[in-house]
């Protein structure tokens, strides 16, 4: 897994929606370009309220945006080490952060004080999620693990020897009851959260390296990007492949992808042209490609309940 992935770099950019109805297609623009980090920018996520967009990067830090305005009013610094991914919990008002100074740190964003550093990975930890009841937090590192954590006393409850490979994402479904997981092995992986038994295993003809997985909003499907230049849509339950979405270029990096759902259904990627590009959930055309970056986009987000897309790069800026 190349550590550039999400690591080396770093920059982000806000974009903003206007519809054409008459091309039903996505007509997003640039509003905003936010600036501070020193290095690459790994993750952005706006706050399940809409309010907030986190960013975090490897010169250590996390930046806490006003979403609608892009000023940065909280920075969070404690790692000693860059930072991988961000999760919000669900009433906006804790962070999680994967480092590779081999913990995750959960931080209050109104006081930007750390309240809990959760030790047992043996390798750089590289993706982080909360659960949907923010009572748990699943974290996947280089040390092949997928471990959950108990929030509250910040014990690590099950160490799951999940891959082969570094695990390069992790994500809960809706309801928390089950966990994805994704690794360069070329495995995505189904996880019951309460007994920490592998339900299912996903796995492509060709099996290339699996660079990013999460679940659809409904849960009944995963998304996961691998370094074929290709996002696929799975039924994780039949274990078959519905759709394949291409055009964007993911050969190297660990590049976030999203669902939107605020106006249509379409899949948001970033990419190694510097480009982010939007398909036609249904019809897996590309519906738009918004150019702005001058590197490669790591990471992506879409707003919860506004047509905003936030996006992460290499060249420091979101």
């Amino acid at each position: 897994m190349d550590k550039g992935a999400r690591e080396d770099g770093g920059g982000g950019k806000g974009t903003r929606d206007t519809v054409d109805e008459g091309a039903n297609k996505p007509n997003y623009h640039l509003k905003y370009t936010m600036g501070g980090h020193r290095k690459a920018v790994s993750s952005v996520k706006f706050s399940p309220d809409g309010r907030w967009l986190a960013s975090s990067s490897a010169d250590r830090t996390i930046r806490i945006f006003d979403a609608m305005t892009s000023k940065c009013c909280h920075q969070l610094e404690g790692h000693s080490s860059g930072i991988s991914d961000i999760s919000w919990t669900a009433d906006s008002h804790y962070i999680c952060s994967a480092s590779d100074d081999k913990t995750i740190k959960i931080w209050d964003i109104e006081t930007a004080e750390v309240i809990k550093t959760l030790r047992g990975h043996t390798n750089f930890v590289f993706c982080v999620n909360f659960n949907p009841q923010s009572n748990l937090i699943a974290s996947g590192s280089f040390d092949e693990s997928v471990r959950i954590w108990d929030v509250k006393s910040g014990k690590c409850l099950k160490s799951l020897p999940a891959h082969s490979e570094p695990v390069s994402a992790v994500h809960f479904n809706r309801d928390g009851t089950l966990i994805v997981s994704s690794s360069y092995d070329g495995l995505c992986r189904i996880w019951d959260t309460g007994t920490g038994q592998c339900l299912k295993t996903l796995i492509d003809e060709e099996n290339p390296p699996v660079s990013f997985v999460k679940f659809s909003p409904n849960s009944r499907y995963i998304l996961a990007g691998t370094l074929d230049n290709t996002l696929r849509l799975w039924n994780y339950t039949a274990g078959k492949c519905l759709k394949t979405y291409q055009g964007h270029k993911n050969e190297k990096y660990c590049i976030f992808s999203t669902f939107s759902v605020t106006n249509g259904k379409w899949i948001v990627s970033g990419s190694e042209d510097h480009c982010i590009y939007l398909w036609n959930l249904q019809n897996k055309q590309i519906a738009q490609k918004l150019e702005g970056h001058t590197d490669v986009v790591l990471a992506v987000a879409c707003h919860p309940k506004e047509n905003i897309i936030a996006s992460g790069s290499l060249e420091k800026v979101c």
